[in-house]
């Protein structure tokens, strides 16, 4: 959308000094249409593909490798790794970039490219290290794309739409976890494939040709965004090149980011403990659940063996509830929000989590199994708007794709510390037992969620100030 002439010198107006923040735009942001919204979301559709897949069966892809369930957090820490590396040298990047494809999408059409590869390498991995290698790969590629899509947003709607922006975000991602979480199921069960004859490869065909599909739809998905939805420029594009030659280097990136850490706002300083807190509860989810379902509620012990290749599908079943929750929630959050605040609506859907993940060691039957996901759907949708919703209001514009990406460090911080020492904890506390493992995930929620009162929401301070 092209910004009027008036806007760009009402915004040049307000400013008389050109400075670090004067370099992005300040005109007064039009509201967007639904579809204008639904459109810069519509790559996330695809962005989940890769996360889906990655969350339904990469522990089943580990220990269809040989791995024993101690070994996976370890094997796992490639992920979180590489986004505490990536997120904040893609964020503040992006802040500094402007060419042809606009300021963000360039990093979103890099990121496609290479994470739809990697997606078709992955299931042909023939060893734990390659498998584990891949991982690494195709998590730094999907963080390239997603990094700067927290960002998108931010720019282009005003504050009255972020926190419908964020949470049409949380419904693409619901709608491409939904898919991508049954695909190897679809496969097996609606289109009857099998492994082929002589195949001697460890990971089944039906998750081979799920990763394919995945990264057409990666691909897919993303593009459409770069093509429907436009950037706006900066205000003074002169003076954000004469601002952007001046900090070069790898040494005055780096300090440019860290004096962003020390300048964080106070909101974002409250809401990193409940993002770590919220993050151990689903990592424990996703690193144990499939495996739980097919070893406690299936029955199976040997990875080979057709009933552990059945639990692990229904697992990624019950991942497709949750994925569906969190897409129809995502309707109801902005009302709610409205209603509640987006603190408390916060929090009353991380219990909802919580109470989803604790219940399942007293379940034992597969369809009831499913209905434990509908807690964790509320928490999930919650967690991929709110949080940003919140924090997008804090930031100052010129950084908010380096905060962004800082952000995620409350995110791939905990990630690391499961993947380091929850085996320790698998092994000298829960006995192995995975399904131990995904009740622990619900005892962190609820940490969140009482974290989470602790939070100044800016919206909300604006309001009372009224």
């Amino acid at each position: 959308m092209s910004t009027s002439q008036t806007e760009r010198e009402a915004g040049a107006a307000a400013s008389n000094t050109v400075s670090e923040t004067s370099v992005v735009t300040h005109f007064r942001k039009p509201e967007r249409s639904f579809w204008q919204i639904w459109n810069m979301s519509f790559g996330f559709l695809g962005i989940q593909f890769g996360w889906g897949l990655q969350m339904a069966n990469m522990s089943a892809i580990y220990e269809y490798l040989g791995a024993r369930a101690d070994q996976i957090p370890i094997l796992w820490l490639a992920a979180p790794l590489t986004g505490m590396i990536i997120q904040p040298i893609i964020g503040h990047a992006s802040d500094r970039t402007w060419g042809p494809l606009g300021r963000r999408r360039p990093y979103f059409l890099a990121g496609a490219i290479l994470s739809s590869l990697m997606l078709i390498l992955m299931p042909n991995a023939s060893a734990l290290w390659m498998a584990a290698g891949m991982l690494w790969i195709l998590d730094a590629s999907i963080n390239v794309s997603m990094e700067p899509f927290r960002a998108f947003v931010a720019d282009l709607l005003p504050e009255g739409q972020r926190t419908s922006g964020f949470a049409m975000q949380s419904l693409f991602i619901g709608l491409g976890a939904v898919v991508a979480s049954m695909l190897p199921y679809m496969l097996t069960n609606w289109f009857h494939m099998q492994q082929a004859a002589g195949d001697t490869r460890a990971v089944p065909t039906v998750v081979r040709l799920s990763f394919y599909i995945g990264a057409a739809a990666f691909f897919g998905a993303v593009m459409w965004t770069i093509v429907t939805t436009k950037e706006y420029p900066p205000e003074d594009l002169e003076a954000f090149r004469n601002a952007k030659a001046q900090k070069t280097g790898l040494a005055a990136n780096v300090n440019e980011i860290l004096h962003a850490i020390r300048e964080m706002p106070d909101t974002m300083r409250k809401l990193g403990p409940v993002q770590l807190c919220t993050w151990l509860g689903l990592f424990c989810m996703w690193l144990y659940f499939p495996v739980a379902v097919a070893h406690n509620i299936f029955g199976a012990d040997d990875p080979t063996s057709p009933r552990y290749q059945a639990g692990v599908e229904w697992g990624g079943n019950c991942f497709a509830v949750y994925s569906l929750v969190c897409f129809l929630f995502s309707f109801a959050l902005p009302g709610m929000a409205r209603r509640l605040g987006r603190k408390h609506t916060h929090t009353v859907c991380l219990l909802c989590g919580a109470l989803g993940l604790m219940s399942v060691m007293m379940i034992h039957n597969k369809y009831v199994l499913l209905l434990t996901m509908v807690g964790v759907g509320i928490a999930w949708a919650s967690t991929l708007s709110m949080p940003y919703a919140v924090l997008a209001a804090s930031l100052p514009p010129a950084r908010t794709g380096v905060y962004m990406g800082i952000f995620n460090f409350f995110i791939v911080t905990p990630e690391i510390l499961a993947s380091l020492f929850f085996g320790w904890i698998m092994i000298h506390l829960l006995h192995n037992n995975r399904m131990y493992a995904v009740v622990t995930g619900g005892v962190f929620m609820i940490i969140a969620a009482l974290l989470m009162q602790r939070v100044k929401d800016p919206q909300t301070l604006s309001v009372q100030n009224i």
